[in-house]
């Protein structure tokens, strides 16, 4: 069973999956919807159909001090449509603190242009949502 990572933003998307055995996290997609949640729900749905996922793990974009920032409670909506939706699928949540940061630190290494960035930069930030969560799994943290 795969897992689907997701970064969820006002405007775009990030989708990340695992492979067959939940070894490796690959960036699948970026689903730009402007706002549209019943876009992303269509997409997550074909997508769902097309592999076999058993967890959608959500990036919750809480502030480096610990507390909740205002998309919180937007993604928080977000995830509530997800579990209406696709209430068979496990669905979790993951700090994400950092995982842009690290998304932009990556393609900048890689040398990768600034209109390339702005498509990558949410598909990269779910596959560090999913290798998170991930690692969370691998070390039995709850």
């Amino acid at each position: 069973m795969r897992k689907l990572g997701i970064d969820y933003g006002d405007a775009r998307v990030g989708v990340a999956i695992t492979d067959e055995l939940g070894i490796t996290s690959q960036g699948l997609e970026t689903i730009h919807h402007n706002g549209n949640d019943k876009i992303v729900l269509k997409r997550l749905e074909e997508l769902l159909k097309i592999y076999n996922i058993d967890t959608i793990v959500v990036g919750i974009p809480i502030n480096m001090n610990g507390t909740k920032s205002e998309r919180v409670e937007v993604t928080e909506k977000f995830i509530h449509k997800l579990k209406c939706k696709f209430n068979k699928v496990k669905i979790e949540r993951i700090d994400e603190r950092l995982t842009t940061i690290a998304a932009h630190k990556t393609m900048n290494y890689l040398n990768i242009n600034k209109k390339e960035k702005r498509n990558l930069v949410d598909t990269v930030s779910a596959v560090y949502i999913l290798e998170t969560y991930m690692n969370k799994l691998k070390n039995g943290i709850n």
